[in-house]
Formats: structure tokens, sequence, C-alpha cells
């Protein structure tokens, strides 16, 4: 290297680098960029060999411009060591815009690219006014957020130092929640300024939040300090985290978090406050709690639903609305038993009747559909305090061109209904229920089942228990006519577990009248030899399903006997009734086949090792009867025995008389009595 007179290095020539970098291809743009962080990591690119600040701006320049990815990564390394070198004009010149443009471009680059430029971004950030300028740049936080996600070896922990960094200016940190990184908002909530949780908590109310980015929120601690907010912050301060909070508390995480604060009690103080001032928080705090309602951990809270039914007559409709969802949410859980019960003691079925003839469409529907979880388990008590203009209340809903959610409400209140109750029966029956049911029955069955359109087809199927039940034949009569059976015996294809239960009850309430019907109308002679394709084997009679109810005839039998190998139990009980009927004592026999045909015999020894007692009970009852035939003995009895062995052994001792019988049918009662 060329030396003074003195012998120290030779004076730079920055002329001619800058005629270089200008000038150069990208082959020597990548040449001179080299020289160029040498020198100025030697101390050599200073002020005063740089009097003019010219290199700075023409790297940049090129950086813009180039289109070689080598040349553009020495660029900003030469760049980064004259950092070191220049003074505040320089970094200014760096840190321009444009500049800054530039660099983040490289973000979106190959690996030792976007490398190079996060080295530069983070010396850069050392000047607050910069840190602010990075941040306008459009897409710079998206992109490295992006890659703080990557996790990328080499790149994370300096991507994590510049997100800090940028984290200082609370712009910045709004734009990272945007992109889905939220600790920094995090941090501002539980140690920022007044001014700045006001500012976090006003963002969180108004951004579009995914599940996830909820859940993430709340896991990370966003939900505490907000409740904080709103129970000691003033009034803006209570406006914007209740905003934050509505937002969050969809996410039924985030309403666990939320009740475990201690939420619930200052949200319905809130409500009960006649303070003008407040009363524009009475509607964030009202949908608050009907969102943390849909978490169960509200139950814990006893004393909340009777507070928000208190409230109901006392609200705008906006917030009745919320209150109405909210302990629709209380009563709809399934551990609300008692919590229903109070509702019901606080006179809730009373307050609700109202409500049936609302015009706004919303609060009429959340009304029955609280009604209707107040009757699942009251019955008569709701039979009581509905009169007969409630009852034509609900059949005009059935029968108008009213939305799926009214009609599933106001008839699953209907099928909660007590079916003992002749008075109600008969004026249902008057008001041509029936045909209603069965038209929206078979329009609803033949379409895609929605949740909607399930617990449409579930309040159907427990309505027509009520026109089935056995001890009245006439009205079963009616019902057939008007063509339930093809309709029940689908529903337990395509129904839910409820709907199947509901119509293998009423199944077997027809079925129970078989014998009896085929008693009243066995002909006296017959000139005819009787048709093949009427003939029932069971019945040994000519069974139709208009005129005997019969299951064989309707095709119920082998996709009752499907759900017995299905997963879901819930049904089990009633189809054990349903099948049960064809195993009566006159006709046990034939039953039996028809049931062993259709593979009835592994469902009801599944139903034997897997159900509850009852079901337990009554499949090894139809079990007893069907091993008395030695046919179904040498098929099964193998395959049965160590089942039934253990039963005795482990089971219920109820259920040991009538497994004895079995093993005695299988002759095994002697060689293994000891286990009995």
């Amino acid at each position: 290297m060329p030396r003074t007179a003195r012998g120290g290095p030779a004076a730079v020539d920055v002329e001619d680098l800058l005629v270089r970098v200008k000038n150069g291809t990208d082959a020597e743009l990548a040449e001179v960029a080299r020289e160029v962080a040498a020198l100025a990591e030697q101390g050599r690119l200073g002020e005063d060999d740089d009097e003019d600040g010219v290199l700075v701006p023409a790297l940049l320049a090129r950086l813009a411009g180039s289109g070689n990815a080598e040349a553009r990564v020495l660029v900003m390394a030469a760049l980064r060591r004259l950092q070191g070198c220049v003074g505040g004009e320089g970094k200014e010149r760096m840190a321009c815009m444009e500049a800054l443009s530039s660099i983040v471009r490289s973000l979106s680059r190959d690996v030792d690219e976007r490398r190079e430029a996060i080295a530069v971004l983070l010396d850069l950030s050392d000047i607050p006014q910069v840190r602010q300028r990075i941040g306008r740049v459009k897409g710079s936080i998206v992109m490295l957020v992006t890659l703080r996600n990557a996790q990328e070896p080499g790149i994370h922990d300096d991507v994590e130092k510049l997100l800090h960094m940028l984290s200082s200016n609370p712009q910045n940190v709004l734009l990272m929640a945007e992109a889905g990184y939220f600790r920094p908002l995090i941090h501002y909530l539980k140690e920022g300024s007044d001014m700045n949780k006001i500012l976090m908590a006003t963002a969180i109310s108004k951004m579009f939040l995914s599940e996830q980015m909820k859940s993430s929120l709340g896991e990370d601690g966003a939900v505490e300090p907000l409740v904080e907010m709103f129970k000691s912050g003033n009034l803006e301060a209570k406006h914007s985290a209740l905003g934050a909070l509505l937002n969050l508390s969809s996410s039924l995480p985030n309403a666990e978090i939320l009740i475990n604060s201690g939420i619930t009690g200052p949200l319905l103080q809130l409500l009960f406050s006649v303070t003008s001032v407040l009363m524009t928080l009475r509607e964030p705090a009202s949908a608050i709690l009907a969102a943390i309602a849909q978490s169960d951990r509200i139950l814990l809270h006893k004393d909340v639903a009777p507070q928000l039914l208190s409230l109901l007559n006392l609200s705008s409709p906006v917030i009745q609305l919320h209150l109405l969802r909210a302990l629709n949410s209380i009563s709809g859980h399934t551990n609300a038993k008692r919590a229903r019960t109070k509702i019901r003691q606080n006179g809730g079925v009373q307050l609700l009747l109202p409500f049936l003839t609302e015009k706004n469409v919303d609060i009429k529907i959340s009304a029955l559909n609280l009604m209707y979880n107040l009757s699942k388990d009251a019955s008569q008590e709701l039979a009581e305090q509905v009169r007969e203009t409630h009852l034509n209340i609900f059949v005009k809903i059935v029968s108008s061109p009213t939305s799926g959610d009214e009609k599933a409400a106001a008839i699953g209140i209907l099928s909660n209904l007590p079916v003992t109750d002749k008075k109600i029966t008969e004026f249902l029956t008057e008001a041509n229920l029936l045909p209603l049911l069965i038209s929206l029955l078979e329009t609803n069955i033949i379409a895609s089942l929605t949740p909607q359109r399930m617990l449409l087809l579930e309040g159907i199927a427990g309505a027509l228990v009520r026109f089935t039940v056995p001890w009245d034949k006439k009205l079963q009569s009616l019902a057939v006519g008007l063509g339930v059976f093809p309709c029940l015996v689908k529903l337990l294809s395509e129904g839910s577990i409820k709907a199947k239960s509901k119509a293998a009850t009423s199944l077997a309430q027809l079925s129970q009248n078989s014998m009896v019907l085929r008693k009243t109308k066995l002909p006296r002679w017959l000139c005819v030899a009787p048709s093949a394709d009427t003939y029932c084997l069971v019945h040994n009679f000519q069974c139709t399903v208009k005129n005997t109810f019969c299951l064989v005839k309707a095709g119920a039998v082998s996709p009752l006997v499907q759900i017995l190998e299905g997963e879901e139990h819930e049904a089990d009980g009633a189809v054990l009734e349903a099948l049960a009927t064809l195993m009566l004592d006159e006709i046990w026999e034939n039953g039996s086949r028809v049931i062993e045909k259709a593979s009835g015999v592994h469902a009801l020894l599944r139903v034997a090792e897997a159900g509850n007692l009852n079901s337990q009970e009554k499949a090894i009852w139809m079990l007893e009867r069907i091993f008395r035939l030695e046919t179904h003995r040498d098929r099964y009895g193998e395959i049965a025995q160590a089942l039934l062995i253990d039963l005795a052994q482990k089971g219920d001792p109820i259920l040991k008389p009538m497994i004895g019988k079995i093993l005695a049918h299988l002759e095994l009662l002697q060689t293994q009595s000891s286990y009995f």
C-alpha cells in the first residue's frame, strides 16, 4: 500500500471511490464496497476523509437500484461500517426514509441479505427518530414480525432486539400488534403511562382478531391489566378497557380468565348503577357478561342469573338482548340444573311470557330459547304457567314463515310439556300442530344437517312423542295416517342421537299396540291365501304400517339395531324398548329371528357390556329369550359366554339371575357355578 512521506498509510482517494461506486458494474460495485468497508473499519473514512459526505448517498443510491444480491449485501456491510466513522449528518442521510425503504426491501430477500439489513437497522435504531421512521416504512414491521416468527437461526435474536428497540415508539407497538406480535402491547398495558394504556386498549377494541390472536393475547396476560383498568381507571380508561375486553371475551379461554379475574361483580354493579356518566358503559358491560356466560365457570357465581333476571325489564332493548343471551348460556350448560331452578324460582317463566309477542325478533328468539332451557327439567311446572293463548302463539310460530331458530325454540318448548296432560294434547291436536310438525319434518330431514336444523329435528321428534302415546290409539292412527312412520324411521338414520332417541320412543309406543290391533283386525275366514309381501312373520298377520303400526313392515328393525352398534349410547334405552316390543310372550320366537337377522345379537351383547344398568337389564332380558333357540345358541353361544361370565362376576348383582338363565341355556351353569 502506498505510504506518505512520514511512513503512514496513503490518503484515501474518495473521488476515485465515489466514481467507482456510481459508475461501476455490479461486480465492480461489490469490489469497491469491500474496500469502503475495510477502510471504514480501519478508521480511514471519517468526516475528515469524506468532507462532503458523498459516499453514503452514492452507496444508498446503488443499493436501491442494484439487481445483484452479493453487491447489495456488501453495500449494506459498507454502510454499517461507515456508521462508526461518519457524524450525525452522515447517519441522518443513512436513516432518511428513502434509504430505510431500500434497506427494508432487503428483509424479504435471501438469508445473507436479510441478516445484513437487520444489522444495519439495528445499528441505526439507537436514534429515537429513526425508530419512528422505520415503523413508517410500509411493511417494515410486518416483515420483522414474520422473520421473528420464522425462528431463523442467526437472525431471530437480532430481530428480537430490533423489535424491542422499535417498541419504544407506541405507534410501532400498534403495528406489531396488528401483525400478531402482542408482547410489547401487553408490556404497555402493564407498565405504560395511563395515556399509553388507553391507547393500547382502544387499539385492541378496534382490531380484527382471529380466535388464535384472542387466545394468544389472553395467554400472554392482556386480560388482567385491562380488568384492572376497568375497575380502577377514570371514565376514558373504563370505556377503552371494556371495549378491549369485549373484543377478547368471545374466546372461551379468555372468558374463563375474565371470570377468574373477578370481573363479574363489577360488571353487575355497573349495570345496577344509576350514575348518568356510567350509562354509556352498560351496553359493553352487558355484552361482556353475555360472552363470559358461555363458560360453565360462571355457574360458580350462583347469584349472577337472578341478578340478570331482575335487570331484564329495567334495560334498553340492546341490553335486554345481551342479558337474555347471558341467561341462555347459563341455563344451557350441562350442569346448570340448579341455575335453571333458581331462575324459575325467581319468576323466570312468568317474566319471559310477555316476550312471546315481542316485535324485536332477536329478543323474541332469545326469550324463546331461554324458556326452552328452563323447560328441560320442569315440564309440569311449565304446564301450570302456560295458558292456551301461549300455546296458540307457539303453534302460530310453527305455522308461519319465521326463522328456523324461532321454530326450533317454540317446538322445543312444546316437546317439553308433559305428554300426560290431555288438555294440552287436545288443544294442540285441534290447532292442527301434528300435520305442521310432520310437514316440517319431511322438509328438513332431507336437507343437510346444520346445527339449527339438528335442534329443529330434535324438537319435532320430541313433540311427536305426545301424538304417539300408547293409550290413545285414535291419535296414533291420526299420526300414522299423516305419514309419521316413514319420517320416524328416517330419523333413526339421519338425525342427531337425541332425535334418534325420541324417534325410537315414538316407534316403541306405536309398536306396543301392534298385537292389540292384529287381534281386532283378524278376519273370521280367508277366501285367498295371504300375500307374502304383507304377511309379517313376527305378528303372524297381514301387517301394514297403517293398520298394525308394524316395525318390521316399516323397515325399522335394521336402523334401530345400527344405533346400538354406534359409539353414542344416549338412545340405547329407547331403542331397546322399541325392539323389545317384538319379543313379547306371544311373538318372542319370531321376534328373536328378525332381530338376529338384523345383526341384533352382536349389538345386544355390546350394550350388555358397555351400556348403563337399565340398558344392560333390557339387553340381557332380550338375550335370554334369543338364547332359548338352539340355532342362536349354536351360532353365538361361544362368543357370548366369556362376556356373560365376566358380567356375572363384575357386573351389578341385579343382572345375575337373568345371566344365570342364559348360561343355563348354554349349558354352562353347572360347570361354571362357582362364578355365582
